[in-house]
């Protein structure tokens, strides 16, 4: 019966300690979302990329 209790509360300090770092985890994700997306901004308001095919007049086709 001890051991239970045992398991049980170690099941309890796990589930206490790995809180913050999957805060953390979801955290950094939303950070990585948010700078993709501002990429993804900058690139649509750069335009479309030219590659050098297109300057030298040449088709990529």
């Amino acid at each position: 019966m001890t051991s239970i209790w045992r398991d049980a509360i170690g099941a309890v300090l796990t589930a206490i300690r790995r809180r913050p770092d999957e805060r953390a985890i979801a955290e950094e994700r939303r950070r990585a979302v948010e700078r993709l997306a501002e990429e993804k901004i900058r690139q649509e308001r750069r335009g479309p990329d030219v590659g050098v095919g297109d300057l030298a007049g040449d088709p990529q086709d």
